[in-house]
């Protein structure tokens, strides 16, 4: 007999992963149980989580970006440097760069080139990029960019206002709208999607279009939140956008993805950093240490679902 709570799991593992940090670090530290106290947890949420929806949607087509983290890199000192002074140029900067990722959509679908390799690419031409835009740290945040990120809502803080409206903007459009089926279709088996008349290669391009998107935004949002830019801003955003995906419910293939998950899995991982600090472990080995919260994380999510397909099979 199939258990109904098999459908929630994508998304109640990381909530539950989430709901332990946070008790564990309202434990070490009670004054973190405050507005105040959550808006420093959670200050960098946004754009991890905007780089890991990104990730993701590119992830739902069974393909991966390692160029992640050096294009929300680029976008941040695009947005640092030109955006205060001169919008449309800056505006027409990252639409450019968001045909680049069409384009690469395009031919990675049409030579069937393995996008680890074209992405691992193109993460050499957006870092050399950013550097050429701003080769040391600098720049300064637009000031409506900066008002929205830090303005202060009633009730909860405005990280976390953010992160459900990009998880509720990102279950719509890839749970709920024809572009998002036929997305999933794409990575689940892109024969049929062809077979049913869509074109495979059109998709993909839209994929990553929409991909770029989210990751503009990232640089965006982590320059207003920064107020500065550097072309290094950003490069850890690779490794944490694919953990964010795969700990909220995300699979590498299939067209699995949980958009609601990602976000949890990201903010989940912006609170392991605050989590280690407060556990006085060396940076030098917080890296090594979020790795092994993902691997529990996982490790716990395959007996669940082991035991969901032995009770498929009673």
């Amino acid at each position: 007999m199939k258990n109904p709570l098999n459908n929630f799991l994508p998304i109640l593992i990381p909530a539950l992963s989430l709901l332990v940090l946070l008790c564990a670090v309202f434990y070490m530290q009670p004054r973190a149980m405050s507005y105040n106290g959550l808006n420093l947890l959670f200050n960098l949420a946004v754009p991890i989580a905007l780089a890991t929806i990104a990730q993701m949607i590119i992830m739902a087509v069974n393909d991966l970006d390692l160029s992640m983290g050096t294009f929300v890199s680029f976008t941040a000192c695009v947005t640092a440097v030109y955006m205060p002074q001169q919008p449309v140029f800056a505006c027409f900067i990252l639409a450019c760069a968001v045909g680049v990722y069409t384009l690469l959509g395009v031919i990675i679908t049409l030579r069937d080139l393995p996008s680890i390799v074209v992405t691992l690419g193109m993460s050499f031409v957006w870092g050399g990029l950013a550097v050429l835009i701003l080769p040391a740290p600098g720049g300064e945040a637009p000031a409506w960019l900066r008002a929205v990120l830090i303005s202060k809502p009633p009730v909860v803080p405005m990280a976390i206002v953010a992160s459900v409206v990009i998880a509720v903007v990102s279950h719509l459009l890839i749970m709920r709208s024809t572009f998002g089926v036929l997305l999933r279709g794409v990575g689940g088996n892109s024969r049929s999607v062809a077979r049913a008349g869509w074109s495979v290669l059109a998709l993909k391009g839209a994929t990553y279009a929409t991909a770029a998107v989210f990751a503009v935004a990232a640089g965006m949002a982590l320059v207003g939140l920064t107020t500065s830019a550097d072309a290094n801003i950003a490069l850890r955003y690779t490794l944490l956008s694919i953990a964010g995906v795969i700990l909220g419910g995300g699979e590498f293939v299939g067209g699995k993805v949980s958009p609601v998950g990602a976000v949890i899995g990201a903010l989940t991982l912006t609170l392991a950093g605050s989590f280690l600090s407060f556990l006085r472990i060396s940076p030098d080995w917080q890296i090594g240490a979020q790795g092994a919260i993902l691997i529990i994380v996982l490790a716990l999510r395959l007996v669940i679902n082991r035991r969901g397909r032995q009770e498929k099979t009673l």
